[in-house]
């Protein structure tokens, strides 16, 4: 059953869409509306924006949009009615739970349930004789049994049934398994382990669950890991291994390795403030999950080439949170794990002094770049600034871009202004392209192509337009509902989606009562409530009048009848002959 609007109407007026979403996202003032970078991509320009009049964001961007409620499923991964409880314990509000389905929170604390048994079952079974193989794995990498048992580690049986056969024992079912990622269904039908024979990693979220894992194989298997792919608990473009207890480590910085072993023998040496990503790139999620928790990130990946790329990846996306980056090269091609048991008990001090003397992530680029050119020739050099240029383009900072122009200026004989002038024609120019990126975003949602939500729309853009136009205008003008619906009946509307949202609409302003995106949040999916926004954020700029409204109408209710072949194959003579004197009207 839905909430009760009394309920959803106190959980808005509590929770402010701009002071929620400002503690996640930097926004900036732009007219009435807030203005900041999306988190839920990727981008140097702010296209996120949040509209106080009607409760909603919208994304040009990406697209992304929604009220206070979806922007908090999205931001913390949670279902609807999990992010209902999280605004109305920020809010102080109690909810009348006697009204509420929560069958897919009782799922995901089902899963919650199994991946807690699933880590303990594989802990134990390390411990045991038959799991020596996986114990004898990491005590060989230099982990002492405390910090084994700290870090949960285990080892999975080589049986395909063990697991099942434990969580079967005590009542867990096997979708439910399944759900959880931590088995799958054979092509003979039957229930298996998805992990067998590996040496296991569980990965705990924020707050102390266990929501998946990471199994490394022991000999040639292939793949040398496998991960928990997404669940109702679990999304890998968030996670990120140890951070529930790097958060607590104190102090304003962060070490970002890059993979779980590393990680826990950097732990193990005291660097408690280190945290990996889960198996994929890291993401702008991610970052700004990181961002909660220190001011300065150092990068700390293998030294290898594939390392070397995924630290010039992660540079941009940690930089467009705010955050200072530092990048660590460890000498002698080897991974942070490795460096730090080569240098036996000096190895920890040898690491922080790594640590101490990296450079930002700038120098590192700068750095990396000179390599690449024989700076001795005039055409080294020149192809080197060139370089050097478009990196000084993609800081933000003036101060920080006029410091480092300064030190080429040195470093390379040339004159800073010209320097500075090739700098902000390359500048001015990512501007530009980023900006016409974003307008050719902006077109192809305006024609609608690929529309999922509103499949019906690029059929007839001119009456699906006009849809939301009605729409916008009920929006800004709840008190015009009953006057609009006289004149233009739902059944009047030719997409199926506007007319639910139209009806919708009126449904809730019968009364006279202003409508916001809350309203919507309970009857309406993630997918079809960006819609709504898109719908609003296009026509936010210019109110829309009583006469543009009639004018919407006009086109409704004259050309909707007759908008694609099937419906005039269908229409008797009668309904031909009007549309066609219709046509004939509008031409004089």
């Amino acid at each position: 059953m839905p909430l009760p609007d009394y309920f959803l109407q106190e959980l808005k007026a509590r929770c402010d869409i701009t002071d929620i979403v400002s503690s996640y996202v930097n926004l900036k003032r732009r007219g009435k509306n807030m203005v900041g970078l999306c988190p839920f991509h990727n981008e140097k320009t702010g296209s996120f924006n949040i509209y106080p009049d009607n409760g909603s964001f919208y994304c040009f961007g990406c697209g992304t949009g929604g009220d206070v409620i979806t922007f908090i499923m999205k931001i913390e991964n949670l279902d609807y009615m999990e992010a209902v409880r999280f605004l109305a314990q920020r809010a102080g509000l109690d909810i009348p739970e006697n009204t509420v389905d929560d069958s897919m929170s009782k799922l995901r604390a089902r899963v919650r349930e199994i991946n807690r048994e699933t880590a303990r079952f594989y802990h134990n079974y390390m411990m045991s004789p038959e799991g020596k193989k996986g114990l004898d794995y990491f005590l060989g990498r230099g982990m002492s049994p405390k910090l084994i048992r700290h870090f949960g580690l285990g080892y999975s049986p080589e049986s395909r049934y063990a697991l099942v056969n434990h969580l079967r024992s005590l009542k867990y079912r096997d979708d439910e398994m399944i759900q959880a990622n931590v088995a799958f269904k054979s092509r003979s039908g039957y229930t298996v382990d998805r992990f067998i024979g590996r040496a296991m990693f569980p990965i705990i979220d924020l707050t102390g669950n266990v929501v998946a894992f990471g199994g490394r194989a022991l000999g040639d298997e292939k793949p040398k890991y496998i991960n928990t792919s997404d669940t109702p608990v679990y999304k890998k473009s968030n996670g990120l291994f140890a951070m529930n207890f790097a958060k607590n480590a104190g102090g304003e910085q962060l070490i970002l390795a890059e993979g779980y072993m590393d990680v826990i023998s950097l732990h193990g040496a005291g660097f408690t403030n280190t945290i990996a990503s889960l198996g994929t790139a890291l993401t702008t999620e991610q970052a700004r999950i990181i961002a909660k928790y220190c001011k300065e990130v150092v990068i700390c990946y293998d030294s290898d080439e594939a390392g070397q790329k995924a630290a010039q990846r992660a540079i941009p996306i940690l930089r467009d949170t705010g955050l200072l980056v530092k990048v660590m090269s460890v000498p002698g091609n080897k991974d942070p794990d490795e460096f730090i048991r080569s240098g036996g008990k000096d190895g920890p001090a040898k690491f922080k002094a790594l640590i101490d003397a990296c450079g930002n992530d700038v120098e590192y680029r700068l750095a990396k770049l000179k390599q690449g050119y024989n700076i001795i020739t005039d055409e080294g050099r020149v192809r080197y600034l060139t370089s050097a240029c478009d990196v000084l383009a993609s800081v933000d900072n003036d101060i920080e871009r006029e410091v480092y122009a300064g030190k080429l200026s040195q470093e390379l004989n040339v004159d800073k202004s010209a320097i500075m002038a090739q700098v902000r024609k390359v500048f001015a120019k990512n501007r530009r392209n980023q900006r016409q990126k974003q307008q050719r975003e902006q077109n192809r949602e305006m024609s609608a192509i690929g529309d999922k939500v509103n499949p019906e729309k690029s059929r007839n853009l001119r009456i699906a337009n006009a849809e939301e136009g009605v729409i916008a205008y009920l929006f800004q003008n709840p008190d015009a509902a009953g006057a609009i619906s006289s004149r233009l009946p739902a059944e009047k509307f030719y997409t199926a989606f506007n007319r639910r949202v139209y009806e919708f609409i009126l449904g809730k302003t019968k009364a006279g009562e202003s409508v916001s995106m809350t309203d919507f949040s309970g009857s309406f999916s993630e997918a079809e409530l960006s819609s709504v926004a898109r719908i609003l954020a296009f026509r936010n700029n210019a109110a829309i009048s009583r006469s543009d409204a009639d004018q919407y109408i006009g086109i409704i209710l004259s050309e909707s009848g007759f908008s694609d072949a099937d419906r005039i194959k269908s229409a008797d003579s009668g309904q031909l002959q009007e549309y066609l004197n219709m046509l004939k009207n509008r031409k004089k």
